[in-house]
């Protein structure tokens, strides 16, 4: 199993800060750097930032949002990522949700499934630099009775396939992403539930397509706390883990929620999205249950993390992608030195 790092959103307060943990992560082995985009920072140019300043880690994108850019212009920038890191870009593509998607982008959130497998077909054409042209139901090029003409990438990628990931949560997505992705990135995963709730659809997908799970990376994030008080680490997340499942999306359309709920915790699911959008983020928080942030994070002293990344890969998780916590960047530091020890402890790495 192997290691990535992800640094969140840049822009919160700790950009100098992030670009020492890429480095550092760098310098410890790591084998990918993701960065995310919501309405803030966009990934790319963070990703250029940290590959222009690290030397071995791959750089990718979690995620950048399909709303936010036609498929060519996406091919574009990973084929230009690609060639500018000397072959180290990771591609991930996600749908975002429909706040986002409507209220930021003005992109209509229907039809994610068919919408993504348009997106990853054009964009995949697009990066082996044929001539594009595509009819779907989303996207038609050339635009018919134009002047537009199929034309091709005129960027050379270092290599000759970028790996593609989605972001997926909800069983037909992730089967949709066994079937048309070379990786899955992978939210509040549990060990214990991680069969159930993600790589048993994976697995139908690949099937779909006559392969196997081998060579498909499943790459969840989880954060990372180091220490001996269990529950006072656990608490640190009880915000993170009420934002998404009470506050992420609708009432109508939460996945994350939806996750909650299949791992077990409908009730729990149901108060905590009640508290949230109600505008007590606080007793949301309060609602989360212990079980359910000690599941989805990697908590304790070096050799209880190095047994739960144990369960991690029995369950089928070939990159285990940490968010090490800290208020400070040596507290970032430490959690994320604290990560490659317990690999090793682990006998994984």
């Amino acid at each position: 199993m192997r290691l990535g790092i992800n640094l969140g959103y840049w822009g919160a307060g700790m950009d100098g800060d992030n670009l020492a943990v890429a480095q550092e992560a760098d310098r410890l082995g790591y084998d990918v750097c993701w960065a995310a985009e919501a309405y803030g920072s966009d990934a790319p140019t963070v990703l250029s930032w940290v590959a222009a300043q690290t030397e071995s880690i791959d750089v990718g994108s979690a995620i950048m949002q399909i709303p936010a850019r036609q498929p060519a212009m996406t091919a574009m920038t990973a084929a230009t990522l690609d060639s500018l890191s000397g072959g180290r870009f990771r591609l991930g593509l996600g749908v975002s949700g429909p706040q986002v998607s409507e209220g930021w982008y003005g992109v209509e959130f229907d039809k994610p499934l068919a919408r993504t497998r348009e997106y990853v077909e054009i964009v995949r054409k697009a990066m082996s630099r044929e001539r594009l042209s595509y009819e779907g139901q989303h996207w038609t090029l050339p635009l018919p009775d134009g002047p537009g003409k199929p034309i091709k990438l005129t960027v050379h990628p270092q290599r000759e396939h970028i790996p593609l990931y989605i972001a997926a949560i909800g069983p037909k997505n992730l089967e949709q992403t066994g079937e048309i992705a070379d990786g899955a990135l992978l939210i509040l995963p549990s060990a214990e539930h991680l069969e159930d709730t993600a790589v048993k659809y994976l697995r139908a997908g690949r099937e779909k397509t006559g392969k196997t799970m081998e060579g498909f990376d499943v790459c969840p994030t989880l954060p990372l706390a180091v220490g001996d008080d269990i529950h006072g680490l656990a608490d640190m997340f009880r915000p993170y883990t009420a934002l998404y499942v009470g506050g992420m999306g609708s009432r109508k359309q939460n996945f994350y929620n939806r996750l909650a709920q299949r791992m077990g915790y409908e009730e729990e699911a149901a108060e905590i999205q009640d508290k949230y959008l109600s505008g007590d983020k606080n007793g949301a928080a309060a609602a989360v249950p212990h079980r359910l942030i000690d599941q989805t994070t990697l908590l304790g002293p070096v050799e209880r993390i190095a047994e739960r990344m144990r369960a991690y890969a029995a369950a089928g998780v070939t990159t285990l992608t940490l968010a090490p916590a800290g208020f400070t960047l040596d507290e970032r530091i430490t959690a994320l030195r604290a990560g490659t020890d317990a690999l090793e402890r682990s006998g994984l790495a």
